[in-house]
């Protein structure tokens, strides 16, 4: 049930956060009609912005689920995350300026972010050590698996300037997942012999217990390498679609989308078991040079919607998405159980703030080069660089129970 739970609410939260990529241009395409504007470089602006704020939402929930499920366990902080993402994405319907999609994604992102250290925090407590490798991939996985459901709506039903607001509505159905969850999920065991020792101070113990300053400065470089990656460029692939394709093909970007969310499945169980194969560090370094490398090729090497353009696009969904099954087994093993969800709540959401600034760069860098996606993905995936070297300096923890 812990199992269930923690894939069922990871699997809608990527479906929400696929939902914008999909309806991003056409919504915007309609607002920018009051401005009297027609081009990408309207639409590349205020994506930048909406991602930015998404990502800080994503951030912000993080820590504060997070610290909420250090404080009164993860089942009804994870409950309450569900509800705040479901029900503010479903009032999307209503914007009507760019600024509101900026707002509600913001809003709804603060569930988003709490779903993903809640849910690991969890599982994690709960099943053997033995499967955490298996485990980690799975919950990488479920997101992707949410991306590829609400693309394949967008194959089976055209999104366009008059159709976008109808596909929001579907975000507003998770909502009925918290009951479930509420009844039928068992509390973590750890948590509660943890809570019982001592009441827990979550944020005061990380930041006064100069032990944890390093795994957590670690764990918020290694996210930020991957979160930028994906948020900065891999995120923009169905707009870049859209515009090479044109109107004449509307449903390119679900295509794109649905290609690059089934290749993050087989990433993120690759990611995973990957590390439990070789280690978590050398994992970690190859994921970086294969992200590299593929991204270089798909930004560098094509400039027309068809087959080579699809195909890397599954191959890149694949290898920038196997972060996310990896991240899943490492986090957890980097901090102790009292303060594992708040710990890797500021860790991975940290990320998401520097990959707010690397959406923000790429909505300037798509101004600087006249609206190519191409040219400022190919500038945004260097950042992969970094992320050669920067695991080098965090521990290896193959084969360690997670600490107490």
């Amino acid at each position: 049930m812990v199992l269930l739970a923690a894939f069922l609410g990871w699997m809608f939260d990527g479906l929400e956060m696929g939902i914008f990529p999909l309806i991003a241009r056409p919504a915007l395409q309609q607002m920018q009609e009051a401005y009297g504007i027609v081009d990408d470089k309207f639409v590349g602006f205020w994506m930048g912005w909406v991602t930015a704020a998404f990502l800080l939402g994503a951030a912000g929930g993080g820590l504060l689920f997070g610290w909420l499920g250090d404080k009164i366990g993860r089942v009804r902080a994870m409950s309450a995350a569900i509800l705040c993402y479901s029900i503010f994405t479903g009032l999307v319907y209503f914007a009507s300026e760019p600024w509101h999609l900026a707002a509600m994604r913001f809003i709804a992102a603060l569930g988003m972010g709490g779903e993903w250290a809640l849910g690991v925090a969890l599982v994690m407590e709960v099943w053997p050590e033995k499967h955490r490798p298996m485990l980690a991939g799975v919950i990488g996985a479920a997101a992707n698996v949410g991306f590829a459901l609400i693309a394949c709506v967008g194959i089976f039903f055209a999104v366009t300037q008059d159709t976008w607001r109808m596909v929001v509505v579907i975000g507003a159905l998770p909502a009925a997942l918290t009951f479930l969850i509420r009844l039928f999920v068992p509390e973590s065991e750890k948590w509660q012999h943890a809570a019982a020792a001592k009441p827990t101070q979550p944020m005061r113990e990380i930041f006064s217990n100069r032990a944890l300053i390093k795994p957590l400065v670690i764990g918020m470089l290694i996210s930020s390498v991957a979160l930028i990656g994906t948020w900065g460029s891999v995120q923009w692939l169905p707009l870049w679609a859209d515009k090479m394709a044109g109107p004449e093909l509307p449903k390119a970007k679900a295509y794109t989308q649905a290609l690059s969310a089934l290749g993050s499945v087989v990433g993120c169980l690759f990611g995973a078991w990957l590390g439990g194969a070789l280690g978590r560090r050398p994992a970690y370094f190859l994921l970086s040079l294969g992200s590299l490398l593929t991204c270089a090729w798909l930004f560098r090497g094509v400039d027309t919607y068809g087959g080579t353009f699809l195909t890397l696009t599954f191959v890149v969904g694949a290898v920038t998405a196997a972060f996310y099954g990896w991240l899943p087994l490492y986090l957890p093993e980097i901090f102790p159980t009292r303060v594992r969800a708040t710990a890797q709540g500021l860790s991975f959401n940290a990320g998401r703030i520097l990959a707010a600034v690397g959406a923000l760069q790429m909505g300037a860098l798509m101004q600087t080069f006249h609206g190519s996606y191409a040219q400022a993905g190919a500038v945004i995936t260097l950042v992969y660089l970094v992320g050669l070297v920067v695991i080098w300096f965090a521990p290896e923890t193959r084969g360690k129970p997670l600490p107490e």
